[in-house]
């Protein structure tokens, strides 16, 4: 068992987020607006790490640190803001699969911007990914609904957030980045909040506890669980694992909100989640394994 906590530890990371989704539908139905949602979202997170790091961050803290971070917070902004407003206009089971596409756009980014090798097997994801969120976002018209275009921006958002953490948490200290990542995303939430006249906040006990939770649990506290077990988790692994958000949130908006699953959404589903595994294992399972010397007598 303790050979695999690292493991067990992602997978309960992979069901927090999940949960997040909703977190995300209760504090909107409880009359938290999506920007508010934010707000509160990423204030509890920037409190609750702020203060328990607050001696790392001051021993580790720089200009450029603080520069990267706050790019990491205007990417978590537009990720997280896009993905909670889109769920005002669509259902969980579809924003949490078409942001699990995240995955397949990132090796782009870095073919783009630095000209970084694309495999064969990135690029055949990549299209399987799309071909899923195809069948699960277009209607009979090839209309599309404006939630799922916002989650789809979210997903880009993310994509270009994991992106640069990977760059960042090489060079700076990665309680810096992600504190500084969580206070810029409250300012910019907060500004936000105030540019859309929406400072006043009257919402029902539950939409203030979903609120809460999201602050609380996705953000904070699913931060720390992933900074302990990703350093016992091989990283291609650990992406894997963390992919699995989408099919607990969908299977958590069943059993809990009583979502309508229809077998179109779960075809669609299913194949962005294929994209998801091919993208990450790049089809390793199916090579043939080399077999080992045989041991001397």
């Amino acid at each position: 068992m303790k050979k695999h906590m690292g493991e067990i530890g992602l997978f309960t990371i992979a069901i927090i987020w999940g949960s997040g989704f909703i977190g995300t539908k209760l504090a909107l139905d409880g009359g938290v607006r999506a920007i508010q949602t934010l707000t509160v979202r990423f204030f509890v997170a920037s409190l609750i790490l702020g203060t328990i790091f607050f001696k790392e961050i001051k021993k580790n803290i720089s200009k450029e640190s603080l520069r990267s971070g706050a790019l990491l917070g205007v990417f978590s902004f537009i990720g997280f803001s896009m993905q909670t407003i889109g769920l005002v206009y669509t259902t969980i089971s579809k924003n949490a699969f078409i942001t699990a596409a995240n995955v397949v756009i990132v090796p782009f980014i870095g073919f783009i911007l630095y000209k970084r090798k694309l495999d064969k097997i990135g690029i055949i994801s990549s299209f399987i990914a799309l071909l899923g969120i195809g069948i699960l976002s277009l209607q009979a018209d090839f209309s599309v609904n404006l939630g799922d275009v916002l989650t789809f921006l979210c997903a880009f958002g993310f994509a270009f957030h994991i992106f640069f953490t990977g760059e960042f948490t090489a060079k700076y200290n990665a309680y810096v980045l992600t504190v500084t990542q969580f206070v810029v995303a409250f300012i910019l939430s907060a500004l936000l909040q105030i540019f859309t006249k929406q400072v006043h906040i009257s919402a029902t006990p539950t939409g203030i506890m979903g609120a809460l939770y999201l602050g609380i649990f996705s953000t904070a506290i699913a931060f720390l669980l992933q900074t302990i077990c990703q350093s016992k988790v091989e990283q291609t692994r650990s992406a894997l694992i963390l992919s699995t958000e989408s099919l607990f949130g969908t299977i958590l908006s069943v059993i809990f909100l009583h979502e309508v699953v229809t077998i179109r959404m779960v075809v669609g589903c299913m194949i962005i989640f294929t994209s998801i595994i091919i993208s990450e294992t790049k089809l390793s399972f199916l090579k043939k394994k080399v077999d080992s010397p045989a041991e001397e007598r």
